[in-house]
């Protein structure tokens, strides 16, 4: 498969706004990013497509959800080269929530004692730990397990598995892991095995919440998920129906602009709300079903 990628320069705000509006779609991307030039201080909007990609409804989308014209470039990404692992392999480890998140390129290096480690490694799926979305999930799953034990739980857009495997690492039990993309449950599998959590993780390839597997292993009385807003808002009342009483519910992918709408929707769904992490331009929410 040959693979472009698509940009744009924009502001933060809008760059963020039209990743949220891509990801909302299956259609036009395999994945969508914004990011900022730390040279220059100017933020891009980039998308990595099937060739050729549809630059037409990009800049529909842009249209739409931007209200201006937007200009598209576009340039072919070399394929044998994983542009994801590539960015990603200088990152340093994360520490959060007393969770140690780091990739084999440091795997000689000593884990600070205190601290849970997880090997997670750049892979074709979202979550290496360093995005302050993953790292207010951590530090709200590490709060939450000093004073509960929860026993059904599920991670709901699970990417590398990051989430999942840190409530296994912590805590017995099993954990249902889904995404939408089979590539994100092959790589939460091997991360799993990497970990020495397999037998505790169960990847499963779902759209929604109304997968058989899904509703057969809930009621749940911990859910997690760090996806995007939109979608997020949409999954509330699935949510608070595969949640058991006293379940709480952790939710990230949520721009701090964002975090009313969201509350909000899962208020409507019979939610409360106990806790709202901010971390830079993001939220994470904690809410339970009393």
């Amino acid at each position: 498969m040959s693979v472009d990628q698509l940009s744009a320069p924009l502001t933060k705000e809008q760059a963020y706004a039209l990743v949220d509006a891509v990801m909302e779609r299956d259609d036009l991307a395999l994945t969508a990013s914004a990011h900022e030039n730390e040279e220059t201080g100017e933020w891009f909007f980039e998308a990595t497509c099937e060739s050729p990609p549809d630059v037409e409804a990009f800049a529909e989308l842009a249209r739409q959800t931007l209200g201006g014209v937007v200009d598209f470039s576009v340039a072919p990404i070399d394929p044998e080269i994983n542009w994801v692992a590539k960015s990603l392999e200088g990152l340093a480890p994360v520490i959060a929530g007393g969770f140690y998140v780091y990739g084999s390129h440091d795997e000689n290096s000593p884990i600070p004692e205190g601290l849970t480690p997880m090997r997670i490694d750049a892979a074709q799926a979202f979550g290496t730990g360093h995005h302050e979305t993953t790292t207010g999930c951590l530090e709200a799953i590490d709060a939450l397990l000093k004073v509960k034990q929860p026993t059904a739980m599920i991670d709901v857009g699970t990417g590398t598995g990051v989430l999942a495997i840190a409530i296994a690492k912590r805590i017995p039990g099993k954990v249902l892991a889904t995404d939408i993309d089979p590539i994100a449950v092959v790589t939460t599998i091997e991360n799993a095995e990497q970990n020495g959590v397999a037998d505790q993780i169960g990847a499963l390839e779902a759209t929604g919440l109304d997968h058989p597997d899904i509703v057969a292993r809930g009621p749940y009385d911990l859910l997690v998920a760090n996806i995007l807003a939109g979608p997020l808002t949409e999954l509330a009342p699935g949510m608070a129906n595969i949640a058991q009483p006293g379940a709480t519910i952790i939710l990230s992918g949520i721009l701090n602009t964002q975090a009313d709408g969201v509350i909000g929707a899962y208020q409507a769904a019979g939610l409360t709300l106990v806790d709202h992490l901010k971390r830079k331009d993001w939220t994470t929410l904690v809410l339970e079903k009393r």
